[in-house]
């Protein structure tokens, strides 16, 4: 008899309740009919746990607390190590505010099934709430220049963001796990990129899914408020990291990006530009010291000693 492939919708959450609860509902009006969804909660303030807790009577809907804020970064990374290590075939990765459209994950299905299994990744259509592109998932064709075709069925493309990425486990096994110390951006554009130098990958313009970010523009820190500047220092210093692994092209292309951002401040920013000028300064310095260790399942199926238990038990943080 063969097993059935298992897929996990890993979906990474914190303080936003009303959207988490609006994303499972997308997942549940899937029409593909054999989906877990595993919510990895970074240790929520606002009630989430007690929201949830009624789900859970569903086998198919898992719940795992963290126990501290890993970041976006760190969230992915448990998910995927998680289902991976906990017998499933893929994951499908998104945010709490990713919305998909209910024939999103058949699509990505569908569209391996014809690439015969070969592919390291699938990234779905994004849109934003009023149904534009939405301009901070734009998957990139090369690593400078970014997607422009929205209606071939397959695109291929060499970095793509986790609002909605579908990957077999195997190629987890071997290309390892998102580098939780990333924190916050870029995690997903290094994770991706180190998937596509070594398998070829697609966007499935079939597969469509609604970002429910705040606005439909990308971080900019000419005009971020003040009181947000520092986390712009693991903008800067990841990004640093992931180009100056491309040689001489990435570094160019960095040190481009950089230098537009340290004249758009100069000539947009209302308000502290010493201190948004020295934000960039700090990232690149520690960008350029940045060597974090890629972590990688165990191989033996059995889960990490840190991920132990029923999946929709909670990892309650000490008293």
């Amino acid at each position: 008899m063969i097993r059935q492939e298992k897929t996990a919708a890993i979906v990474v959450t914190y303080n936003r309740k009303e959207l988490l609860m609006e994303n499972i509902r997308a997942l549940q009006a899937q029409t593909w009919p054999d989906l877990d969804i595993l919510i990895i909660d970074n240790h929520s303030t606002d009630g989430t746990r007690k929201m949830v807790d009624p789900l859970l009577s569903d086998s198919s809907i898992h719940y795992v607390d963290t126990g501290s804020n890993l970041g976006g970064a760190g969230g992915f990374q448990y998910g995927i190590r998680y289902a991976a290590e906990h017998g499933y075939d893929y994951v499908w990765v998104m945010d709490d505010d990713c919305i998909p459209t209910p024939g999103a994950l058949a699509s990505l299905i569908c569209a391996g099934h014809k690439l015969h299994g070969n592919f390291g990744f699938l990234s779905s259509k994004v849109l934003w709430k009023d149904s534009s592109i939405c301009t901070m998932n734009v998957q990139r064709e090369t690593l400078t220049k970014n997607v422009t075709d929205f209606s071939s069925e397959i695109v291929p493309v060499v970095m793509a963001s986790f609002v909605s990425l579908f990957l077999p486990v195997s190629i987890v096994k071997n290309v390892g796990l998102p580098i939780k110390e990333f924190f916050i951006w870029t995690d997903d554009w290094e994770y991706t990129r180190r998937i596509s130098k070594s398998y070829p990958c697609y966007l499935v313009n079939g597969s469509t899914v609604i970002h429910k970010s705040r606005s439909n523009i990308g971080a900019n820190i000419a005009t971020e408020s003040s009181d947000r500047l520092e986390r712009f220092y693991y903008l800067y210093r990841n990004d640093v990291y992931l180009y100056r692994r491309e040689g001489w092209r990435g570094f160019c292309y960095e040190a481009a990006r950089l230098t537009g951002h340290a004249l758009r401040i100069l000539t947009k920013a209302p308000d502290q530009k010493k201190r948004r000028l020295g934000m960039i300064v700090k990232g690149t310095k520690a960008g350029l010291r940045f060597h974090p260790e890629v972590e990688y399942c165990h191989s033996d199926g059995k889960p990490a000693d840190h991920v132990t238990g029923n999946p929709s038990e909670t990892k309650e943080k000490d008293e």
